[in-house]
């Protein structure tokens, strides 16, 4: 596995991957997988900002991504971030979420982040959280019913990780 900067050749892969959990989870409120423009214009935005847009290449294929978006559009919030993490069916545990996650937090330090924040749709399964507490991330609240996708009401957790620490 080698974790490096997305390309545009990725994005059709990524593009697969996300629209699989639009499809068929709550992991995303997503109703409709976006066209490969949103990609597109993702992926110039992110390198505009100098923000990370990684994936897990692995014999040749995406195996899974991970970026860091504005936390907020307002320009005040221009130093903290969204973390992203999906990983293609079938490649969960087997690391490539820790190794994405490890890769992309030194990135966005360099990038001048000072805090992370990551919004994990409460599924009843403890993989994200736990992923992201094993990097320092500490629970910043809950946002009950907030979202309402395959006929069912969905929390959202919010955790944070401060990069100046």
């Amino acid at each position: 596995m080698t974790i490096r900067p997305a390309t545009a050749a990725d994005l059709a892969e990524v593009a697969a991957i996300y629209a699989h959990y639009v499809a068929t989870s709550v992991i995303t409120f997503d109703e409709v997988a976006p066209e490969a423009a949103f990609w597109e214009e993702r992926l110039r935005e992110l390198d505009g900002r100098g923000l990370p847009f990684l994936v897990a290449d692995v014999e040749g294929e995406v195996a899974g991504y991970a970026y860091a978006s504005q936390w907020r559009p307002k320009p005040a919030y221009r130093h903290s971030v969204e973390d992203s993490i999906y990983l293609a069916p079938g490649r969960t545990g087997r690391g490539l979420g820790r190794a994405l996650l490890g890769e992309l937090l030194p990135r966005c330090a360099k990038a001048g982040v000072r805090q992370v924040v990551a919004v994990i749709a409460d599924t009843g399964e403890q993989g994200s959280a736990a992923l992201h507490r094993s990097f320092g991330f500490e629970p910043a609240g809950r946002l009950k019913g907030v979202g309402f996708k395959l006929g069912r009401w969905v929390d959202t957790e919010l955790m944070q990780l401060d990069l100046t620490g």
